[in-house]
């Protein structure tokens, strides 16, 4: 299947990270498709805008301060991505495209992957002459994509085509929500065929399986829980992944870095969450509260706890308009209730102690570098995982759909999503170690992810080595945490 070398990208000794920071923020809208400001030596289109966009820059030497094909930086001959893939080789892009439009007031800047990077990325990839790339996600089933596609990702594509890049844009979900009025939803269903993905079941070997004794209680929002325990039980553990992503050379992470409510950050590693096609695959919590054999939330209430009940009855029934509307109308009065009692109103694992979705997310890192094309897991790495994190503008507070604007001007790059994540944790001021989906990456496991310690990780920022320790201070950044991180999570220099 691969034509590309089995590249262990679980670095041994130093793993370099690269941060490159610049303040200017994203192309205005209205410079699509995004050339760069400069004509490189070894740009593929011969296209530039005077004063361009910015976040090119960025992204081309971040992959510089990787040493991807270093002995011809600077010269027509550089070619970074094709230093992982050869040539007529399968890549595939992965963007966070988790939602077309944010609640709040901050926008969508922070919200998604923005086109600008996209638009950089893709003209390095192009250099690398693929036979095939795929742009794809599993976005939330309540995002409208062509609405997303059409904030600059669309222009950006329909570029890339006219220039010769064989590439097609994939909605890899199955299912797919429209609103249609307060607390109604319209569900389609099927959208794509089973044929399109392969099941990856990692038995005995999940991170859910010390947890499996509860499996009854697994819960992930707006989906049917009865459908999840036939994926999830002690001894099976299965993910309905996308045919595009197993049948990949080389995969491309171009997350969004922003704080999440359930996992307390999301970036390389939670990005993979948009790999699967089914969400009732993805475990995200357990019901009850904690006290209880749940991870839910911590302290209990007759609040939450009706609410429970009356949202998975819900669930079992999403297409019963009326009676779906008015469970969901009560599941929200009763949260309400919940917030006038002192508790934060939230029963989707929304807290610290969420020991459900960092082990969900990590079974998925551990399919994408292990699982073949054929869903079979092995000893050895299969494809090669690249990723740039979209930080210029990054997300805080109730991320990751609501969050609100926090300026980075940054740009991450690294051959490891762990190594990545924890800078990134840093960078928004977070303690990498107390964020169990980045701190656990770094445990014993069959399968893993890093064969390396935190402390091998080997950060710089705009080329100029800097400690770990110092990235928070270097940044200033100190984010606003989700509601239920805060004071469990945030950075303490020694």
């Amino acid at each position: 299947m691969s034509t590309t070398p089995l590249i262990d990208c679980r670095d041994q000794g130093r793993v370099a990270v690269a941060i490159q920071r610049g303040l200017d923020g994203y192309a205005p809208r209205e410079q699509t498709p995004y050339h760069p400001a400069e004509d490189y030596p070894e740009s593929p289109f011969l296209v530039t805008t005077p004063g361009g966009n910015p976040a090119y820059a960025l992204v081309r030497q971040a992959l510089a301060d990787l040493g991807l094909d270093s002995e011809h930086y600077g010269t027509r001959s550089w070619n970074p991505i094709g230093s992982l893939v050869k040539p007529g080789g399968t890549i595939l892009v992965k963007p966070n495209w988790v939602l077309h439009a944010n609640d709040r007031k901050g926008g969508t800047d922070c919200l998604f992957t923005q086109a600008p990077v996209l638009r950089a990325v893709l003209d390095y990839v192009y250099l690398a002459r693929p036979g095939q790339v795929i742009i794809g996600d599993a976005p939330v089933q309540g995002c409208d994509l062509d609405v997303l596609l059409d904030k600059g990702s669309r222009e950006v594509v329909d570029f890339m085509l006219s220039r010769g890049l064989s590439a097609r844009v994939v909605d890899f979900r199955r299912t797919r929500a429209r609103h249609s009025g307060k607390f109604r939803w319209t569900m389609e269903e099927g959208l794509r065929l089973l044929g399109d993905y392969t099941t990856v079941d990692l038995g005995n070997q999940s991170l859910l399986e010390p947890i499996s004794q509860d499996a009854e209680k697994f819960r992930v929002t707006m989906y049917d829980p009865r459908r999840m325990r036939d994926h999830h039980m002690p001894g099976r553990h299965q993910y309905l992944i996308a045919r595009e992503v197993l049948e990949s050379d080389l995969v491309i992470n171009l997350p969004k870095l922003k704080t999440h409510k359930k996992a307390g950050l999301t970036c390389a590693l939670k990005n993979l969450v948009g790999i699967n096609g089914n969400k009732d695959y993805l475990p995200h919590h357990r019901k009850g509260s904690a006290l209880w054999g749940g991870d839910n939330y911590a302290r209990s209430s007759i609040f939450k706890t009706l609410a429970e009940e009356v949202l998975d009855l819900a669930n079992k029934h999403i297409s019963w308009g009326r009676f779906y509307q008015a469970c969901t109308a009560l599941t929200y009065a009763l949260l309400v209730m919940d917030i006038k009692t002192g508790g934060i109103g939230d029963v989707e694992g929304s807290w610290y102690g969420n020991d459900t979705v960092w082990r969900m997310v990590l079974d998925l890192n551990r399919v994408l570098l292990y699982a073949d094309a054929q869903g079979r897991m092995t000893d050895t790495p299969q494809r090669v995982e690249l990723s740039i994190t979209d930080g210029i503008v990054a997300g805080q507070g109730d991320g990751p759909l609501r969050p609100d604007p926090c300026p980075l001007g940054a740009v991450v790059a690294a051959l490891n999503p762990a190594a990545a994540d924890w800078v990134a944790a840093l960078l928004l001021g977070l303690d990498p170690e107390r964020v169990p989906v980045v701190a656990r990456t770094f445990d014993a496991m069959p399968l893993p992810i890093t064969r390396f310690s935190s402390a091998d990780i080997a950060c710089s920022v705009n080329g100029d080595a800097v400690p770990l320790c110092d990235v928070p201070r270097r940044f200033g950044v100190r984010a606003i945490p989700p509601r239920g991180w805060a004071g469990h999570c945030e950075w303490k220099q020694a």
